[in-house]
C-alpha cells in the first residue's frame, strides 16, 4: 500500500495534537469474470477444499486417496487391529441391546410392522460403516423421523385398512429421502440444511418429543379406540373421552417400566462409566415384560402384544417402490421432510462427537453416506434411518474406536432376526410405549431453551413457533412455520441493515459507536456513519432514507446554527459492506447528488475490493469517486478534512 509523505495535524476536542500519516487508497488487483466466478463457486461448493490433498501427489497415490475419500473404510481398515476390534465389539453389542427394542418401538411409532424396525437396524449400519466418516455414530431408526413418516402417510392411507400400500409408500418415501440427502452431498449443497437454526431445532425437537410421548398414552393406558390425529388437543380429548377403556394393570406395568427406564437413564447421565445401565435397560424391560405376559397369559386379560414376527433376513423391496400413481406426490413430500429432519439430526450428532474427540467429519460425505444408506435401505425393506443421538452417545461411552461397531451391531441384529424372533411374540405394546417415552425425554432441552432466551429474544420466538406449531397444528407445519419465521428474520436483517453513528474516543484516532462508548464525542462539521451490511436492491432505498434522516437529526440538534454551515462532511465507514449490486451503486450516486444539493460532501472510508471495483466502473465521468473523498480509516479522513477546513478558513481570513 502506498503512503503519502505529507502528514496532517488535527486538533481533537480534548486539545491533543495528533500527527497522522495519511495513506493513499489503491484499487484492487484486476480479476477476470471467469476468475471471480471460479472463486465464488469454490467458496460456495467447496469451502473445505477437498482437492488440496491431491496436490503434488503421484497418479497412483491420487487414485488411493480418491478411493479413501469415497470409501472411508479404506482409510482406517488397513490399520485395524485386535485392540480396536475388542473396543468395537463391546460397543457394538451394547448398542445392539438398545437398537433391538428401539427398532421395534420406532417401527410401531411409524405405523409399520415391528420387524421393519429390525430390518432397518441391519442393512443401513453396514452401508454406513463403508461410507461414513464418523466413528461414533450408531445408525438406525429415530423417533422424530418415525413420527413424521407415520403421521404424513396416515393422512391419506390407513396402515390397518391397506397395510400393503402403506408399506409401499413408506419404502418409496425412504427412497426419495435418500435421493434428496445424497443429492445435497453430491452437489455440495449442504448449506441448505443450515436454514434449520439451533433455536428452530430446539423448539421442534421438544414439541415433537411431547407429541411422541402423547401418542404413547394409547399403549400406556391400554386404550383401544384412539384418535389418529397428532395434535395436543385431539389426543388429550381422545384420552379422556375413552377413559372407560383405561386398564389399571396396563397402567401399573407401563409406568413401572417407565420409571425404571428413566432412573437408568438418569444414572448413566450422572455417571458416564455406567453407560451400560441405560443401554441394557430397554432390553431388560422387553425380556422381563415378555416373561410376565407369557407366564400369566396376560394377553388374554387386556394386554396388547406384538404378536408373531416374521423370521429371516430382509426381503428385497425394490418391487414395492411406487414411482407412479396418485400417491407419488405424498411419497415425495414425506421423503423430503423426513430426509431433512433425519439428515439434520445425523449431521449434528456426527459433528458433536467429532468435536469432543478432536477429529473431523465431512458434512457432504456424511450426506452422501446417509442418503445412499437410505436408498439401499428402501430396496431391502428398511425405512428412514440416520445417526441417533441416544444410540450414538451409548456407542461413544462404550468406547467405540471405528465405524466397525456398526458392523458388530448389524451382525447382532441379524442373529436376532434369524433365531430369536419367536421370543418377541408376547412382548406387550405397553413396554414399547415406555421405551419410546424414555428415549424422547432427552429431546426436551430446557437449559438450551433458557440459553436461547438469554442470548436472543427473536430466536426464542422462533423456538416457540416451532414448539407450539408442532404441538397444536402438526409436526411438518410446525417446522415450516419456524423456518418461515427464521427466514423472515434474515430478510429483516437484510432489508433493514443497522447503521451506527460514530464518535471519536478522546486522545486517540479511534472512532466507535456513540451509544456504546459513552466517552466518545462527535466531531463538529462531521456526520460519521457505519453501514453494517452488504448494500443491494433489498435495502438501498431504506439506507438512502436512513442516511438522510441521520442528516436531519444532526442538523436539528442545534437550531441556532444554519444547516448548510454546520455540516460539512458525511463519512460512511464501509468495512462491513462486503458487496454491492447495481442498486447499491445507484444508492451511492443518488446520495452523492443529494449531498451536493445540500452543500455537503460524501466521503467513503475503507472500501473492500469488490465494492471499490464496482464503484470505479460506474465512475465514467470521473466526478463520483474523487481521490480526496476516499480514505483507509475514519481517523485519516477526519484529520485530512479537518486540515482542509482549517486551511480554507485561513485563506478566507
Amino acid at each position: 500500500m502506498e503512503s503519502n509523505p505529507s502528514t496532517m495535524q488535527e486538533q481533537s476536542p480534548s486539545c491533543l495534537e495528533i500527527t497522522m500519516e495519511v495513506h493513499s487508497v489503491v484499487p484492487p488487483p484486476h480479476k477476470s469474470t471467469i476468475q471471480k466466478l471460479k472463486t465464488r463457486l469454490k467458496e460456495t461448493l467447496f469451502p473445505d477444499d477437498p482437492f488440496r490433498q491431491f496436490k503434488g501427489q503421484p497418479t497412483k497415490k491420487k487414485w488411493v486417496l480418491a478411493a479413501q475419500y469415497i470409501f472411508p473404510i479404506l482409510h482406517w481398515g488397513p490399520n485395524y487391529n485386535l485392540k480396536l476390534f475388542k473396543s468395537d465389539i463391546v460397543s457394538g453389542v451394547t448398542i445392539a441391546s438398545l437398537a433391538i427394542p428401539q427398532g421395534i418401538s420406532y417401527a410401531k411409532l411409524a405405523s409399520l410392522p415391528p420387524i421393519v424396525g429390525l430390518y432397518s437396524s441391519f442393512v443401513p449400519p453396514l452401508v454406513y460403516a463403508v461410507l461414513g466418516s464418523s466413528r461414533d455414530i450408531a445408525v438406525g431408526p429415530v423417533s422424530i423421523a418415525s413420527l413424521i413418516l407415520g403421521s404424513m402417510l396416515t393422512q391419506q392411507v390407513s396402515p390397518t385398512g391397506d397395510p400393503v400400500l402403506f408399506l409401499q409408500l413408506a419404502f418409496t418415501a425412504t427412497f426419495f429421502a435418500g435421493l434428496f440427502q445424497a443429492s445435497l452431498g453430491f452437489l455440495r449443497l449442504g448449506f441448505i440444511i443450515d436454514f434449520l437454526s439451533k433455536a428452530t431445532l430446539i423448539g421442534f425437537m421438544a414439541g415433537a418429543a411431547i407429541i411422541v410421548s402423547l401418542q404413547q398414552l394409547k399403549s400406556l393406558l391400554g386404550i383401544t379406540h384412539f384418535t389418529k390425529k397428532m395434535g395436543f388437543i385431539p389426543v388429550m380429548t381422545s384420552v379422556f373421552h375413552n377413559s372407560q377403556e383405561w386398564s389399571w394393570q396396563t397402567i401399573l406395568m407401563g409406568f413401572s417400566f417407565l420409571v425404571f427406564l428413566l432412573v437408568a437413564r438418569h444414572l448413566s447421565m450422572r455417571r458416564p462409566k455406567l453407560f451400560w445401565v441405560s443401554a441394557a435397560a430397554p432390553l431388560v424391560c422387553v425380556i422381563l415384560s415378555t416373561f410376565l405376559v407369557f407366564a400369566f397369559k396376560a394377553q388374554h386379560h387386556g394386554f396388547s402384544v406384538i404378536g408373531k414376527l416374521q423370521e429371516g433376513l430382509n426381503p428385497p423391496s425394490w418391487n414395492m417402490l411406487q414411482f407412479h400413481g396418485g400417491h407419488l406426490g405424498l411419497s415425495m413430500k414425506t421423503g423430503l421432510v423426513t430426509g431433512i429432519i433425519s439428515l439434520t439430526e445425523g449431521i449434528a450428532v456426527g459433528r458433536t462427537f467429532a468435536s469432543l474427540m478432536n477429529y473431523k467429519v465431512d458434512g457432504n460425505k456424511e450426506m452422501m453416506a446417509i442418503g445412499l444408506m437410505n436408498i439401499v435401505g428402501s430396496s431391502t425393506s428398511c425405512y428412514v434411518t440416520t445417526g441417533a443421538f441416544s444410540r450414538s452417545a451409548v456407542n461413544h461411552n462404550a468406547g467405540a474406536k471405528t465405524a466397525a461397531s456398526n458392523i458388530v451391531m448389524s451382525i447382532t441384529v441379524m442373529v436376532t432376526i434369524l433365531f430369536f424372533m419367536p421370543l418377541f411374540q408376547y412382548t406387550p405394546n405397553v413396554v414399547l410405549g415406555a421405551i419410546i417415552v424414555s428415549a424422547v425425554v432427552g429431546l426436551i432441552d430446557i437449559p438450551a431453551a433458557y440459553h436461547v432466551w438469554k442470548m436472543d429474544k427473536f430466536d426464542f420466538i422462533v423456538m416457540l413457533c416451532a414448539f407450539f406449531g408442532v404441538i397444536f397444528i402438526s409436526v411438518q407445519h410446525g417446522l415450516a412455520i419456524a423456518v418461515a419465521v427464521s427466514i423472515f428474520k434474515i430478510l429483516m436483517q437484510i432489508t433493514r441493515p443497522k447503521t451506527v453513528l460514530l464518535g471519536k474516543i478522546p486522545g486517540t484516532d479511534i472512532f466507535r459507536d456513540l451509544h456504546h462508548y459513552k466517552e466518545s464525542v462527535k466531531i463538529p462539521g462531521f456526520l460519521i456513519l457505519s453501514i453494517e451490511a452488504p448494500i443491494n436492491f433489498a435495502n438501498s432505498t431504506y439506507l438512502n432514507e436512513r442516511v438522510l434522516r441521520w442528516i436531519e437529526e444532526y442538523e436539528a440538534e442545534d437550531p441556532k446554527m444554519h444547516s448548510n454551515s454546520s455540516l460539512r462532511f458525511v463519512i460512511l465507514e464501509m468495512s462491513t459492506v462486503s458487496t454491492i449490486d447495481t442498486s447499491g451503486v445507484s444508492f451511492f450516486k443518488e446520495l452523492k447528488q443529494t449531498m451536493e444539493n445540500k452543500g455537503v460532501e460524501l466521503v467513503l472510508v475503507n472500501l473492500v475490493g469488490e465494492v471499490m471495483e464496482k464503484l470505479q466502473r460506474s465512475n465514467e465521468a470521473g466526478d463520483f469517486m474523487k481521490p480526496d473523498c476516499l480514505f483507509l480509516t475514519v481517523g485519516e479522513a477526519v484529520a485530512t478534512l479537518s486540515a482542509t477546513i482549517k486551511s480554507q478558513s485561513s485563506n478566507d481570513v
